[in-house]
C-alpha cells in the first residue's frame, strides 16, 4: 500500500515549541502529529455514533410513546456508578 502526506501545518512559533516540550522520549513531532489525528478521528467516529443512537432512541420513544422519567434515569446512572465504584 502507498503511503500519502497530510497537508503541512502552519502554527505558530508558541504552538510548535508547547507540542515539542510535551514529546516523549523518542517520539517524534510528525508521530505526535499522527496520533492526536488518529486520535481525533476516532472521538468523532463515536461522537457522530453516539450522537445517532441519541436520536434514533429519540424517534423509538416518540413513536412508542414510552419515555422514562427523570427519576428513573437518574436511578440507572446511580447504580452504573455503584458498580463502577465496586469493582476499582
Amino acid at each position: 500500500m502507498k503511503t500519502a502526506t497530510i497537508p503541512p501545518l502552519r502554527v505558530t512559533p508558541e504552538l510548535r515549541n508547547d507540542a515539542e516540550s510535551v514529546l516523549r522520549e523518542g517520539e517524534s513531532l510528525s508521530s505526535f502529529v499522527e496520533d492526536s489525528l488518529r486520535r481525533q478521528i476516532e472521538f468523532r467516529k463515536l461522537q457522530s455514533e453516539f450522537i445517532s443512537r441519541g436520536l434514533a432512541a429519540r424517534e423509538s420513544a416518540k413513536s412508542s410513546g414510552d419515555y422514562a422519567s427523570k427519576e428513573e434515569v437518574m436511578g440507572s446512572l446511580r447504580g452504573i456508578l455503584d458498580t463502577t465504584k465496586h469493582k476499582g
